[in-house]
């Protein structure tokens, strides 16, 4: 096993870092958090988050379902400029093989008025750019401290008559150490191909001499933006209902600047949830990090066997331009 976690992060380095891309990584609808517990904790909680919400943040958390045997998710986020993100998914218990999960992400963009060279103003017709990613997930309990897990996502991506797909990977491990309330996760995310635009919408009509040619624009392939996270939590149990948790985390890309993320959840009686988070970007003064703070509230209720949670998140956009926050809505069923 520390075989493994050595390959992981040496692998991870090596397709994550240096920074050489920066800002010109597609697909980056992979990089928008779904679920409102993730996003309130800023993904410091890496290493401890578990059921259906660990299938975005790192999949070795599939392992450990928060109800008995199957989980289905709901999540809605007001993104910025109009822009919406639904997120839907649900994970089941495979007996003691492990458990597997699906999700799908749609982002609506909103309509679009087509312009052209010849038609600057418009032509009159209007398109509905689509964005949705597919996850099947897997995760398994390898020990009783030692989680494992696996995502394959299928990206398609769809403006006018253009359109792209492609195919990634993630992989993540979480140690939890019992009773010394510590946890530690690593999770490698958007390993793939790179991913290239192509469709009639690039074909160039021109005609010559009665004679009609045409000629499709050819465009250039970006890479996905595969990300390394490393991180560590510690459970501090206060009394017999209060509970807190620290955790913090490290995500290194060779699309963006490093992140150093740190968190902090309290819950009551593992039914009230308060979050909050803060990520400091060690580039600051050459690349401003888009977001600031974030934070959200839950509340969990068992109706016999069925446990429903309701949280919620909002996070900052530090960017003069969008002088808004994220929020996020999330619903969950247990089973």
């Amino acid at each position: 096993m520390n075989i493994l976690i050595i390959s992981f992060i040496v692998t991870g380095i090596s397709f994550a870092g240096p920074r050489k891309k920066l800002g010109t990584s597609a697909a980056p609808e992979l990089l928008i958090p779904v679920g409102s517990v993730g996003t309130a904790l800023g993904g410091s909680n890496l290493s401890y988050v578990t059921g259906m919400d660990a299938m975005y943040w790192n999949p070795a958390g599939l392992a450990q379902l928060n109800a008995n045997t199957a989980e289905a998710m709901f999540s809605h986020m007001n993104y910025f400029a109009d822009m919406s993100v639904d997120y839907f998914g649900g994970v089941a218990k495979l007996g003691s093989f492990g458990v597997l999960g699906v999700s799908v992400k749609s982002i609506n963009i909103g309509e679009i008025l087509e312009t052209t060279t010849t038609q600057p103003e418009g032509t009159g017709t209007i398109f509905t750019p689509t964005y949705l990613v597919g996850t099947i997930g897997f995760g398994r309990q390898m020990t009783d401290k030692i989680r494992f897990g696996t995502n394959v996502k299928i990206i398609s991506e769809n403006v006018a008559n253009v359109s792209a797909t492609g195919m990634a990977f993630d992989f993540g491990l979480q140690y939890i150490g019992g009773a010394s309330g510590l946890a530690f996760g690593i999770a490698i995310k958007n390993l793939g191909g790179s991913l290239t635009f192509n469709g009639p919408g690039l074909d160039n009509t021109t005609n010559a001499n009665g004679i009609t040619t045409a000629t499709r624009v050819i465009l250039q392939s970006f890479d996905l933006p595969t990300n390394l996270e490393l991180g560590i939590s510690y459970n501090a149990k206060l009394n017999k209902n209060n509970n807190l948790n620290i955790s913090t985390a490290f995500l290194n890309s060779g699309f963006s600047t490093d992140e150093y993320k740190f968190g902090l959840e309290y819950n009551y009686n593992s039914m009230l949830f308060l979050r909050g988070s803060a990520i400091v970007n060690p580039d600051k003064e050459e690349n401003e990090s888009m977001f600031g703070p974030s934070f959200g509230a839950g509340i969990r209720y068992p109706f016999g066997t069925t446990i429903l949670s309701f949280d919620y998140a909002y996070r900052v956009i530090n960017q003069d331009n969008f002088n808004s926050t994220n929020q996020f809505f999330t619903l969950s069923v247990g089973f």
